[in-house]
C-alpha cells in the first residue's frame, strides 16, 4: 500500500473512531453478546444452520461488520466470509487477492454503510466517491474471477432512533437506488435485503446497526436460490 492509500487509511479509520460515535459502536453492538451464546440452536434449528454452510460452501461473502455476522454468528465457515468493522468499498479494493485465492463460484458483495459515514477530510460527497470505488471493486473481482457470479447487495437500514442520530445514514434508499443502477450498468446481480430489516424490528442488536441471527438466515433463505 503506497502513503497516499495509508493517510487515507489512517483518515477513515481515526474518523470512525472518534467521530462517527454509531460506526465505531458497530463492532461493539455485534459483540455484546459472548459467541457462545450467540450460536446456539434449539434441535430443530440446528439441521438448517448446517444446511446454510453446505449450501453456500462455494461462496464468499465480501463486505464490512455486518457481513462478518455471518461467521461471527456461525452460520457461514470464516472461509466463506470476508468481512471486518469499518470496511469502505475503497479499503475492500485489498481483498481482491484474498479473494482470488479463496476461488468462490459466487460472491456477494454487502458494502456502503461506513462510505456513508466517510468524514469531509476525505471527500465532500461519500456517496459518489463510494460508488465510484464500487465499480472499481466490481471490475477489479470480475477481472480476477471471470466465472465468478457476482451479487451486490443493498445497504441494510438502520433503526429510526441511530437515523436520527445520524443523519447521514438518511441517504440509505438513495444509495441503494444508485447501487442497483450500477449493477445494472456491470451486468451483475443485485438483491434488496433491506425488507428483512424493515419488516422486523426485533431482528436489529441493541445499537441499531447490526444485526441478530435470524436477520441473516432469512438473508441466507432470500439467497440460496443464485448459488444453485
Amino acid at each position: 500500500m503506497n502513503m497516499v492509500k495509508k493517510v487515507i487509511s489512517t483518515l477513515i479509520m481515526g474518523s470512525f473512531a472518534l467521530a462517527l460515535s454509531a460506526c465505531g459502536n458497530e463492532q461493539a453492538g455485534q459483540n455484546q453478546q459472548s459467541p457462545t451464546s450467540q450460536i446456539q440452536v434449539n434441535p430443530g434449528e440446528a439441521a438448517t444452520a448446517a444446511s446454510y454452510k453446505t449450501i453456500f460452501q462455494n461462496t464468499v461473502f465480501l463486505g464490512d461488520s455486518i457481513t462478518e455476522g455471518l461467521s461471527y454468528h456461525d452460520i457461514l465457515n470464516e472461509e466463506n466470509v470476508i468481512g471486518d468493522a469499518g470496511k469502505t468499498t475503497e479499503l475492500a479494493l485489498a481483498n481482491i487477492d484474498d479473494l482470488t485465492k479463496r476461488n468462490p463460484k459466487f460472491v456477494f458483495i454487502m458494502l456502503g454503510s461506513d462510505d456513508l459515514l466517510l468524514p469531509p477530510q476525505i471527500t465532500d460527497n461519500p456517496m459518489q466517491y463510494s460508488l465510484n470505488y464500487y465499480e472499481k471493486l466490481i471490475e477489479g473481482i470480475k477481472g480476477k474471477l471471470p466465472d465468478a457470479a457476482i451479487t451486490v447487495l443493498s445497504v441494510t437500514p438502520v433503526t429510526a432512533e441511530v437515523e436520527k442520530e445520524t443523519p447521514a445514514y438518511k441517504h440509505i434508499s438513495e444509495y441503494n437506488h444508485r447501487l442497483k443502477e450500477l449493477a445494472a450498468k456491470q451486468k451483475i446481480a443485485y438483491a434488496d435485503v433491506s425488507s428483512i430489516a424493515s419488516d422486523d424490528q426485533d431482528v436489529f442488536t441493541s445499537d441499531g446497526v447490526h444485526f441478530k441471527p435470524k436477520f441473516y438466515t432469512r438473508m441466507l433463505d432470500l439467497l440460496k436460490d443464485q448459488v444453485n
